[in-house]
């Protein structure tokens, strides 16, 4: 637990590990970071953006050169397995990769007049100031899709990182102010939710912030929307997820069985991205759940500096989520398999071959949930924790409706050999991101990620589409006719005989 006035993080596979002790801002900290931000960022916005992609080039270069460090960091204060955390330290390389290369592109259009010696033209603007809030589970990959387009783009950011992971806030911000940026431009405020949210409530009262990114909970999220609307805003919202994946009777199940494994269980089940329910046709059913109840009953975790497929949960808040509410949405008609025991792994609740000391973190057994109905809660809520529900459907519109009948609209996933249901599934399925023949989880930094439904409300983050987040469209008429030009009134129009008909 933190101390009053302080954030302390522990490594949650070794909690007699304390990583990193800062004091906690209050909201008069993070409001004079955000009068920070709007001094600093004019200045900014009128750099070149070649230079400004100059700077993100830098500081990928700098992260690459970090990059085992900054893992070992991701590993020790939230317990993703290793190579997990390398390629999440590498999401931030590309990230930097792909933008820097928008420092001389942040393309307008020109476009025709319909009237003479007049040009039309449009331009990017950068929206202003960002507030940026991001979740624990992907602690420096996820922060960087925000960033690195606000920064690109000539916006001042002010980054919150989670509350429970300020070493990763610490470390991230330094990276980025080695590669140049000017002061005021990125600040960093360690802060816990409520007086972050009592600091951004204060800032757009003020006018200071123009843009709120945030990644977390559909509950939060739905305040932040509220918050940001009444200043007349539209914030970017990732939320959380009950990511599908339907498996039919052509599929490789051999596939679709590590697709589940990686997908419902890696980083314990902690990501937005996690699968959530299998939906599986009930000629396959049966086989599947076998294949991957063995998968996942042979599957080593624990210890994530080890070779695991996953290691603790995050913080103690999440494990006690889970295993107080999440595995309470069980009900008699379920069948549960999966492991050796259910709730938290310790001594007397063991799990057969767990790597490391159970006793020393945050660990939970991997748990298996068949007998799913569409109406079950279990269906309808995201657990953040290693648990797959496995779901039975005979036709394919019983596998729509299991699949959009949540809410949430993140990710999806089919496996199938036959190009029909893929293409089917695509068209009716509700997610923002769709895979085949692939896990639910995954993201290239030049594809858009994002949700709809209870998972966000439309916005996009990576690739060109997130510049629609922190730029602006302005338009721009120059007419040079010599006389004043009235748009729709002082047009020539083309003479034509509309009651020609031929005649043969």
């Amino acid at each position: 637990m933190s101390a009053p006035g302080q954030l302390i993080s522990r490594n949650p596979a070794d909690l007699q590990d304390q990583v990193f002790a800062t004091p906690a801002a209050d909201a008069a900290t993070f409001v004079a970071a955000c009068r920070d931000a709007r001094a600093a960022q004019p200045a900014w916005a009128a750099t070149p953006a070649p230079r400004r992609g100059r700077a993100i080039q830098q500081i990928g270069r700098i992260v690459e050169a970090n990059k085992e460090s900054l893992a070992r960091l991701v590993t020790r204060e939230i317990g993703k397995p290793y190579p997990e955390a390398l390629g999440e330290v590498q999401e931030i390389v590309d990230t930097c990769d792909f933008f820097l290369g928008e420092g001389r592109r942040l393309y307008g259009q020109t476009v025709p007049s319909e009237m003479p010696d007049k040009q039309l033209f449009t331009f990017r603007v950068p929206v202003g100031v960002a507030a940026i809030v991001t979740a624990g589970n992907f602690p420096v990959a996820v922060p960087s899709w925000y960033l690195v387009p606000a920064l690109l783009c000539g916006n001042a950011v002010v980054w919150k990182p989670a509350d429970y992971t300020p070493a990763l806030g610490q470390a991230l911000g330094d990276l980025f102010q080695a590669g140049g940026l000017p002061d005021g431009v990125l600040s960093v405020v360690q802060a816990d939710g409520p007086t972050t949210f009592a600091g951004i409530e204060q800032a757009l009262e003020e006018g200071l912030i123009d843009k709120v990114g945030f990644t977390g909970s559909s509950a939060v999220g739905r305040e932040i929307g509220a918050l940001c609307g009444r200043h007349l805003q539209s914030p970017c919202l990732e939320l959380g997820g009950k990511n599908p994946m339907v498996v039919m009777d052509d599929a490789d199940l051999d596939l679709a069985v590590e697709g589940a494994l990686f997908g419902g269980f890696g980083t314990a089940g902690q990501r937005c991205t996690s699968l959530g329910t299998a939906i599986v046709h009930e000629r396959v059913h049966d086989d599947f759940l076998a294949r991957l109840t063995a998968a996942v009953e042979a599957a080593p975790i624990g210890d994530p500096t080890q070779d695991v497929l996953y290691g603790p949960m995050i913080h103690q808040r999440f494990l006690d989520r889970f295993v107080d509410e999440h595995l309470d949405l069980v009900r008699d008609h379920h069948t549960v398999g999966g492991s050796t025991g259910v709730g938290r792994i310790t001594s007397a609740n063991p799990r057969a071959g767990f790597v490391g000391d159970p006793e020393a973190g945050l660990f939970v057994h991997p748990t298996i949930v068949s007998g799913v109905r569409i109406d079950d809660e279990l269906a309808n809520t995201e657990t953040f924790g290693p648990l797959v529900g496995v779901a039975r459907f005979g036709d394919f519109d019983e596998a729509i409706a299991l699949a959009n009948g949540h809410g949430y609209g993140l990710s999806s996933a089919i496996y199938t050999r036959d190009a029909v249901h893929a293409l089917r599934f695509r068209e009716r399925v509700s997610a923002g991101m769709v895979s085949v023949n692939n896990s639910t989880s995954g993201a290239e930094a030049h594809l858009p990620f994002g949700g709809n439904g209870r998972s966000g409300n439309g916005s996009r983050q990576s690739g060109i589409w997130v510049l629609d987040q922190f730029t602006r469209w302005q338009s721009m008429n120059w007419d040079y006719a010599g006389k004043l030009q009235k748009a729709q009134m002082d047009v020539d129009d083309v003479d034509a005989d509309l009651d020609f008909r031929l005649r043969w």
